[in-house]
């Protein structure tokens, strides 16, 4: 029997697993594209309520079908009394990301829609989650801090009545704004870890709540959704670091890593980081908080030199490294980047799962069964010898 590993297909690098039209990455040219839709021209153009919708159907909506989408969404944000209900009985030192996931199937036990697998009700079910993943998040954030949730504010849209039921303040125009943006650049990214954990659960026909359970899970790693989170405490331990070049040098020189740089797919800077990087200079000088964006730009600048110097001239910003500072000069806590991360990357899972429930006969089974290459203890084809516990030995 072979003991080797096949080493070209460890972490699934490279394997190409089923087809989109969702989105798509060109990494050697640092371009991200939602149904054909270049990034930068909805961060300019667009706003969260229309990227989601076309995400969902595959087109921008008319009018007509962006008013009712909104109407839609903004009807089904309430959330069940009985959640947070359970939310004041968990220990407030929980962590946002699993008080996250723990309430997705809490929701699902009262969605009218959960026992009808067609796509009609997979677009119902993936409209509530839209609306209520932040309220949850927002509940959760003010129930551990002693404050009651606050009913949401219809009045506002999606990223500015997140920031009112987080923090009881209308927010001004250009941070709900700016936030709106930031959702628009999270919505999708391929099959990324946690989008194709989604499709891998609804491949065995299990429902979207299920699904979307196990992309929050798999967002919640450090190495995915939680990077910007280490980025930002890279950030505060640097705050009053007056040697950035030595420090960074340091860094690279005893192989740790510089959070935020390089990723799996991008060669070049990601598209999304160069419009967040933009952000982070005007919220900077609009809110007194340059430090940030200038401890930022001058840890990138350096580390860029640095790793052209040594040959590795694809390891670029990624999308968490300015992300963080933007975030925390919006006043958002460090431990809700990630759940904020999961409020908009639930548009992009939701439109995953209904593309793998419904979309057109692909080149792949029904259900995701990949091999491994087993490299453990081999006795023959008829196995080991079972030894009674009274004869073995310590090994």
């Amino acid at each position: 029997m072979q003991q080797a590993v096949s080493v070209k297909n460890i972490g699934l690098r490279g394997v190409t697993v089923a087809d989109t039209k969702i989105s798509y990455i060109d990494g050697e040219q640092g371009i991200l594209i939602y149904r054909g839709y270049r990034i930068e021209e909805l961060a300019e153009r667009s706003f969260f309520m229309e990227t989601a919708w076309l995400l969902l159907n595959g087109h921008l909506p008319t009018r007509e079908e962006l008013s009712e989408f909104t109407r839609r969404v903004t009807e089904a944000r309430s959330v069940p009394d009985y959640i947070y209900h359970g939310l004041k009985e968990l220990p407030k030192t929980a962590d946002p990301m699993d008080v996250l996931q723990a309430s997705v199937p809490l929701l699902a036990i009262t969605d009218p829609d959960l026992a009808e697998d067609s796509r009609e009700a997979n677009l119902r079910m993936a409209i509530r989650l839209i609306a209520r993943l932040p309220a949850v998040t927002a509940a959760w954030h003010r129930i551990r801090t002693g404050l009651e949730p606050l009913p949401p504010n219809n009045d506002l849209d999606h990223a500015a009545n997140f920031l009112w039921q987080l923090t009881g303040v209308k927010p001004d125009a250009e941070t709900a704004h700016d936030l709106d943006v930031c959702l628009i650049l999270h919505a999708d990214h391929t099959f990324n870890a946690s989008t194709f954990a989604c499709r891998e659960v609804c491949s065995t026909r299990a429902h979207m709540y299920a699904a979307v359970a196990a992309g929050i899970g798999a967002l919640s790693g450090s190495l995915h959704g939680g990077a910007n989170t280490r980025v930002m405490g890279m950030l505060l331990e640097l705050e009053h670091e007056k040697d950035i070049v030595g420090w960074v040098k340091k860094s690279i020189d005893s192989g740790q890593r510089i959070m935020g740089m390089g990723h799996a797919v991008y060669k070049t800077m990601d598209p999304r980081a160069r419009y967040l990087k933009q952000m982070a200079t005007r919220l900077g000088k609009n809110k007194g908080m340059e430090r940030w964006d200038q401890l930022s730009k001058t840890i990138e600048q350096v580390a860029i030199a640095e790793f052209d110097r040594r040959g590795k001239s694809e390891i670029r910003p990624n999308v968490d490294f300015f992300s963080a500072p933007v975030y925390h000069m919006m006043g958002i806590p460090r431990d809700l980047f990630t759940p904020i991360f999961a409020i908009s990357r639930v548009s992009g899972w939701c439109s995953h799962i209904i593309e793998e429930k419904f979309g057109e006969a692909q080149e792949k089974p029904a259900l995701y069964r990949p091999q491994a290459e087993y490299i453990g203890q081999y006795c023959g084809l008829m196995g080991c010898e079972y030894e009674p516990v009274e004869a073995r030995t310590e090994q």
